[in-house]
């Protein structure tokens, strides 16, 4: 595991995608509101979890495992696990959609609040998003108002066993008003930064902020 963060090669996967984006594939054009409808516009329900990632399931053990917070912060830091858990831990049960239709409901996590993250490093007065970067190279942006969400978390368990690898464990961030490809898996490092800028799905056709109630599946969107 180098410092440099490497980039997903494009793949059947990433060319569906990016197909589905130019079509406006699962689009009703229907808008929500979250506070009286549970499901967003598009949606199905499901009772076991599906596995989606772009080809590659990084192993990374919890000895080898750290967190890099750094960019327009105050207290730049670079976690390993121990340092993690002695961060006040976090309990959230929350629901997650998946831009591909799928909602799971009442997800129980633990882990740490992001809001107890930008406390330890301390955000700069011109931080305005954040860039994760995951294990595999992903990448994906938040507006720091999504990141500091009030049930946003850095998840390290799920149902109360520890985050399975093909779910992004050891740790991964967990933003649930927003699509699940911004939750990014295997997280590697927070970066805070000065202006909002694409990530790879968001480089590959996908809306900046991805709101499921407004649909926000795909750029322009």
């Amino acid at each position: 595991m180098g410092d440099e963060p490497t980039h997903p090669e494009d793949s059947k996967l990433t060319r569906s995608k990016r197909a589905w984006a130019h079509e406006g594939r699962f689009l009703t054009g229907r808008t929500a509101r979250p506070e009286t409808e549970r499901l967003p516009p598009g949606q199905h329900l499901v009772k076991n979890w599906p596995v989606l990632d772009l080809g590659e399931q990084p192993e990374v053990s919890t000895a080898q495992w750290r967190l890099d917070v750094a960019g327009l912060v105050e207290n730049a830091r670079s976690l390993d696990w121990d340092a993690l858990l002695a961060l006040p831990q976090t309990e959230r049960r929350s629901d997650i959609h998946c831009v591909t239709t799928w909602s799971r409901y009442d997800n129980d996590w633990k882990g740490v609040s992001t809001r107890d993250v930008m406390d330890m490093v301390a955000p700069k007065a011109d931080a305005a998003a954040v860039m994760l970067t995951s294990y595999d190279g992903y990448t994906t942006n938040l507006l720091l108002a999504d990141f500091a969400a009030e049930d946003a978390i850095l998840a390290h368990s799920w149902q109360n066993e520890p985050l399975a690898t093909e779910h992004g464990g050891p740790v991964r961030l967990v933003v649930p008003h927003l699509y699940l490809w911004k939750s990014a898996k295997w997280l590697k490092r927070i970066e805070f930064i000065g202006s909002d800028r694409a990530g790879f799905w968001e480089q590959n056709g996908y809306h900046m902020r991805g709101d499921p109630w407004a649909e926000q599946r795909y750029a322009d969107d």
